[in-house]
């Protein structure tokens, strides 16, 4: 399978639903796995005073302070790709990436063969994954499975573990350890975030894969990372190292080591297959770029601001919270006169409407924007939304959903030359009184509240805040989203340009057929 004919509609059911259907199928059974073995601890390695981050960081410290980070959204897809690569080709000591799900597609392929490059030059990795994502079957090759995870450790300068990893690695041996244990399965890494040298930091709601850098021809989201140097970056590693030095954390299986090392060759070969088929990567492959000129431009535009990184516990033990979201609505109730939100899946729960209210009663001005049933991805969190719409409005809150085809679709979405089916909304972020902002994992449905672990940076940065705020609501228009309001008799309608819709829009029957079955299911589940 090309990289171009991938499935990421029925990748997102899967990496949301995967764990879900199984627990409807074994609910009635429990159990507790054996505790997976002690590895000894590592932490970052300190940031060295010699490469380009730790000069920029330099130049950020002696305008702004040295308690002082400089910032830079990553809105558009192909930066997301972009300035990865330039992260990566440009470490000199050391690389930390966190990350939910590494797709195999061209995307994931490319960054994995700069990866290994760089370990090739020296420098010292640490990659840390969900183990879901080995589950994943609809991957291209190289799945991104246990002999190709192992191959990739197998490098002197490259160490690979798995988050909350099934102890047995076929499908039989998973479903019966689900069966067991279901509640320590259902507990994912959801993290999404890479620290270069200890000087740079990229964190916020892309996994690695096509669809999240505008290269899927079918669909892709309309995301958000922001890249930090310098505090920042600290803040990010010590995330990075609670969960490395985690007892949820494990090796990869001594028994795909031993059956990767006769494919290791054939692995180097395939690699970058299917990166060097796709149209929007030919630019990319010539290998290791200097980006001079990219990081001139990335001094001047860099916006200071200090920063706090949140995380929830990597442990679900008895009495452990997740902060994330405790930090998430801290900053919401700081608000004095307005409250922008974007976020992707919202199923909100009793306290998050009460906040609603609070802040429409002292007359903050709250905007919401989420997926419209039409460009939703997975239509299970659709049919548990929807019953929120007029709950969110009477509050007193404004509600927009993207349309799936927005203007900022060719530009910001699709990476040319693609163009894709439609549009969806990925991204999770928030900016408080156009001086305060929030970017990371977090969405707002009961998996980020109360089952996954999360992060998210608060930045404190009027001129970064300034700028999120103008991108939410240029997607806040007409000509990206609908606004919903109530009608004369009280109901739900959809304002679009031109006209006003009596029924969620949708991109097929199918797809209500869809959202109206997930409805049947438990919502505490998404």
């Amino acid at each position: 399978m090309s990289a171009m004919s991938t499935k990421p509609r029925w990748r997102s059911l899967g990496l949301r639903l995967s764990v879900v259907l199984l627990t409807l199928f074994l609910a009635a059974c429990a159990g507790t796995a054996p505790p997976p073995p002690k590895l000894p601890p590592a932490y970052a390695m300190a940031p060295q005073d010699s490469g380009v981050w730790a000069q920029t960081e330099s130049q950020v410290a002696a305008q702004h302070g040295s308690d002082a980070s400089g910032f830079r959204l990553l809105e558009k897809n192909s930066e997301g790709l972009k300035w990865r690569l330039a992260l990566i080709d440009q470490a000199k000591h050391s690389l930390d990436l966190q990350y939910y799900v590494w797709f195999g597609d061209a995307s994931g392929q490319l960054l994995m063969a700069r990866v290994i490059a760089a370990a090739e030059r020296g420098v010292k990795v640490r990659l840390l994954f969900d183990d879901l994502s080995t589950m994943l079957r609809h991957m291209t090759a190289p799945e991104l499975r246990d002999e190709m995870l192992a191959y990739i450790d197998s490098h002197p300068n490259i160490q690979v573990r798995t988050f909350n990893a099934w102890q047995n690695r076929d499908w039989i041996g998973r479903i019966a350890e689900g069966t067991r244990d279901f509640s320590r399965i259902n507990r994912r890494m959801h993290n999404k975030q890479m620290v270069v040298d200890n000087r740079v930091a990229i964190i916020g709601g892309r996994n690695i894969g096509d669809e999240y850098f505008g290269l899927n021809s079918e669909f892709n989201f309309h995301d958000l990372d922001v890249m930090g140097v310098g505090p920042v970056a600290r803040q990010a590693s010590a995330v990075f190292d609670r969960y490395w030095n985690s007892d949820w954390v494990r090796p990869i299986p001594s028994s795909s080591a031993a059956r990767s090392q006769g494919r290791i060759t054939a692995a180097a070969i395939e690699l970058p297959e299917a990166a060097a088929a796709h149209p929007a990567m030919q630019d990319l492959l010539a290998g290791r770029h200097s980006w001079t000129a990219e990081q001139q431009q990335l001094s001047a535009s860099l916006a200071p601001g200090r920063s706090v990184v949140h995380t929830d516990s990597p442990s679900r033990a008895e009495g452990v919270r997740n902060h994330t979201p405790e930090a998430f609505r801290a900053l919401m109730r700081s608000a004095q006169k307005e409250v922008l939100i974007t976020n992707a899946y919202i199923i909100p729960d009793a306290n998050f409407m009460q906040d609603l209210a609070d802040l429409a009663a002292r007359g903050v001005r709250v905007r919401i924007l989420t997926n419209s049933l039409a460009s939703h991805d997975v239509p299970a969190v659709n049919a548990h939304y929807e019953d929120w719409r007029a709950p969110i409005l009477k509050t007193g809150a404004e509600l927009h959903e993207l349309r799936p085809d927005p203007t900022i679709k060719t530009d910001w979405v699709d990476t040319a030359p693609v163009r894709s089916g439609f549009a969806g909304l990925h991204t999770k972020a928030m900016v408080i009184d156009r001086a305060r902002s929030f970017i990371g994992s977090m969405n707002l449905d009961p998996r980020s509240e109360v089952i996954n672990s999360e992060m998210g940076v608060i930045i404190d940065s009027p001129a970064l805040a300034a700028t999120l705020a103008q991108r939410m609501e240029r997607d806040m228009s007409s000509a990206n989203s609908w606004r919903l309001a109530f009608n004369a008799a009280q109901a739900v309608v959809w304002h679009g340009e031109q006209q006003v819709l009596e029924q969620a829009p949708a991109r097929s029957h199918w797809q209500r057929l869809q959202s109206w079955f997930f409805k049947l299911m438990p919502s505490s589940y998404y």
